[in-house]
């Protein structure tokens, strides 16, 4: 109608309003205002389009796909403000010779065709179609509507993900205040520790390790970690360790108004870090008491050795693992063996040990064809030691998707999020043995989860990437697949789903570019050997994957 309105004016006097549309639930108060993220999300998505145009979410573009003669350009996925998940976008294309058939749809007819499509394919789903439509009017709208809680209030100037329903920390990384830089390693494991301890609570939103540890070495203010990673409470510290002494300075603070809700120091002998540690988790748990639905001590308490020595040089090994090279990982391995002799009943040594033989498998860096073996095998010794450390079921599930036993991993990954309900990794890995085993729509839901867990992880980023490959929406993989490789430039898995999806769409110079990245990441790399390998459940998906990257250029 404004279309037909404007045809006739002057451009000055044109009524030109942008229009987002979204199709989501909404809750609506006895006011009659409505809040939620069906409104915001909308309202996002209002601000992306076009004067005079539409921009619609994909939960609507996937109602109306090949019903309505329009034309709309997908965009890519949109970080939106006060969303935690990236939204699917597409604008419409306004072309002249269209708008004439616009103008003639009747858009009840067609709420009508979708209703009752919707209906019949989901059954009992209730949603709601909201337009918010913004000039002087809509923008007065927007400014008085309520927000969807009083923290979002709070963070509105720029907040990029929304905070969950429960209390919710971030411990960044402890600073090593040692003289001696190569004391790193133990601040670093103090911070890994801290929040494992912490994850295990159910009442408690805990952002994992590979997200935090992207602030490590820079000087951040609370206010930012919390904008971009969407916790209330930020966790600061330091770690002084001088021969058989240290020391761990903590802080507490609320982000969005940046109080000091505690702050101490801790002292004591090396040989009681492991109490000083639990004193710090439950000092955590007691200032936020009022607002932790389960505070019960065991999920705080997390005792593996008795050993000091033997646990300085299981951190020692993990930071070396984490630094994901040959040399590193080989000197990594060596240090958990080492551990191990020392006491034969630390269970997470064996599943560190066990991550070793896998990243060399997988990358080819030893040529040791049983690596996969001898890490289940590992996998396997851990779990026996200690059937609660989630961390064993988690590992154990992603290298038994790697044998092609689909629904061994996923019960396995359900044993391990039982035990550790905030771990993003489980929830990453997940997706993706959901993904191996032909179910990409259920993924999608677990990669959401991974990725507001631990937005800065690559195999959390990854997921919804494979996911959009397997149910063949292409460009949308590229630009999550972009996202992935974009933080993390030597993620392999990224490089080969991108040269595979790059050839389905005829791109054949950038498929061929990326199965050259492939190769100088793992110059072993070969059709034949990914052709044995990758664990679809389905032969469709492989022969689909294996032509993709032969037609990329991979020999």
């Amino acid at each position: 109608e404004l279309l037909r309105g404007n045809r006739h004016l002057a451009d000055d006097r044109q009524m030109k309003f942008r229009i987002g549309i979204n199709l989501e639930d909404v809750i609506a108060r006895d006011d009659g205002t409505v809040y939620g993220d069906g409104v915001n999300i909308s309202a996002r998505l209002e601000s992306l389009a076009e004067p005079g145009g539409l921009c619609l979410s994909g939960t609507v573009y996937d109602q109306i796909e090949g019903k309505l003669s329009i034309g709309l350009k997908f965009i890519g996925e949109q970080t939106v403000k006060n969303i935690a998940r990236p939204v699917r976008a597409y604008q419409w294309e306004q072309e002249p010779g269209k708008i004439s058939a616009v103008l003639s749809v009747s858009a009840p007819s067609v709420v009508k065709e979708v209703e009752a499509k919707s209906l019949r394919k989901a059954g009992l789903v209730a949603l709601v179609a909201l337009i918010v439509a913004v000039g002087c009017a809509g923008a007065w709208w927007y400014s008085q509507g309520p927000s969807t809680s009083p923290t979002e209030i709070a963070l509105a100037n720029g907040t990029s993900l929304s905070l969950p329903d429960k209390p919710s920390i971030a411990v960044l990384p402890f600073v090593n205040m040692s003289e001696d830089p190569k004391q790193e390693y133990f601040s670093d494991g103090m911070t890994e520790d801290v929040i494992t301890r912490l994850s295990k609570l159910s009442g408690l939103f805990v952002i994992a390790r590979n997200s935090v540890f992207t602030y490590k070495g820079h000087a951040v203010k609370p206010q930012q970690v919390s904008k971009e990673l969407g916790v209330r409470y930020v966790l600061e510290g330091s770690v002084r360790k001088e021969k058989n002494r240290v020391r761990i300075t903590a802080q507490l603070i609320d982000a969005t108004t940046g109080y000091h809700l505690w702050a101490e120091n801790y002292d004591g002998e090396l040989k009681s870090i492991f109490t000083l540690q639990d004193q710090i988790a439950r000092k955590i748990v007691t200032a936020l008491a009022s607002k932790v639905t389960n505070t019960d001590q065991p999920g705080v308490k997390r005792q593996e050795t008795n050993n000091v020595e033997t646990y300085d040089l299981f951190l020692r090994g993990v930071a070396l693992f984490n630094e994901s090279r040959k040399d590193s990982n080989a000197t990594a391995r060596r240090l958990f063996e080492q551990v191990i002799g020392l006491d034969p009943n630390y269970a997470r040594a064996y599943t560190y040990l066990s991550y070793t033989y896998f990243v060399d498998w997988e990358f080819q860096w030893t040529g040791d064809a049983g690596g996969l073996d001898r890490a289940i095998e590992t996998d396997r010794k851990a779990i026996a030691l200690d059937d609660f450390m989630a961390e064993g079921h988690i590992g154990f599930d992603w290298h038994m998707v790697w044998k092609s036993q689909h629904d061994v991993a996923i019960a396995e990954l359900e044993r391990g999020l039982s035990l550790d309900p905030g771990s993003g990794r489980a929830y990453a890995l997940l997706s993706q043995a959901l993904n191996f085993a032909g179910r990409p729509e259920e993924a999608i839901g677990f990669s959401k989860r991974a990725m507001r867990l631990d937005p800065k992880y690559a195999p959390a980023l990854m997921g919804p990437a494979h996911s959009y490959y397997l149910l063949k929406r292409y460009e949308e993989a590229i630009v999550a697949l972009k996202n992935v490789l974009g933080r993390y430039p030597n993620f392999l898995p990224a490089r080969r789903l991108l040269a595979a999806t790059y050839a389905e769409l005829r791109r054949d110079r950038e498929a061929r570019a990326e199965v050259a990245e492939v190769l100088r990441i793992s110059p072993g790399a070969s059709l034949d050997l990914w052709r044995q390998r990758t664990p679809y459940k389905n032969t469709d998906d492989l022969e689909r994957f294996v032509t993709g990257l032969r037609n990329a250029g991979m020999k």
